[in-house]
């Protein structure tokens, strides 16, 4: 009776540590959610800098019309009455 209760327990031992290790939320399930979490925390800090970034674009733009005049004729390609606009295209080095 000993040996049977003994080795139910040692079975019940063994099946709750194969769960524990390798199971539905088990060890190794727990390790690849660490290193997702990890992995966000980064592209969040890189975003967030990004943002910062734009923010301060923003408040130029809304702020300095010297900036946005830049960036009109920048992106735009827009000139201002009686300028003329001359495009250097690179020669192709090939």
């Amino acid at each position: 009776m000993q040996k049977l209760l003994a080795l139910i327990l040692l079975v019940l031992i063994i099946w709750l540590q194969y769960r524990i290790l390798y199971g539905e939320n088990g060890l190794s399930k727990l390790e690849s959610l660490t290193v997702k979490i990890e992995e966000q925390r980064e592209q969040n800090a890189q975003l967030e800098k990004q943002n910062i970034l734009l923010r301060k674009e923003v408040h130029l733009l809304r702020n300095n019309p010297h900036v946005l005049e830049e960036k009109a004729r920048e992106h735009l390609g827009l000139v201002k009455k009686d300028e003329v606009f001359y495009r250097i295209i690179p020669l192709d080095s090939n």
